[in-house]
């Protein structure tokens, strides 16, 4: 096998942003972010818009319905109002 062609494979820790769901797992994905487990170490975080427990295909229900959507949360953040 070749040398110094393949990334890192690390521990990370990945968190959905709609459910603050959070798990470890290995991954070559690279990370500014980091988080302290609950073993006491620190991991990269990489922050994952949908997960198995916000998927409607594994929770039978869609969570985060009442959320919005980007524009709905960018015009409630500036406190503007749809022109529709």
């Amino acid at each position: 096998m070749r040398q110094n062609i393949h990334p890192e494979y690390q521990k990370v820790v990945f968190m959905d942003i709609n459910s603050g769901f959070k798990f470890l797992s290995g991954s070559t994905k690279k990370s500014n972010e980091v988080i302290e487990w609950e073993d006491g170490n620190s991991y990269p975080l990489i922050k994952v818009e949908v997960s198995s427990d916000t998927h409607p295909f594994y929770t039978g229900v869609q969570k985060f319905a009442d959320k919005g959507g980007r524009v709905d949360r960018f015009l409630q953040k500036y406190n503007m109002k749809d022109n529709k």
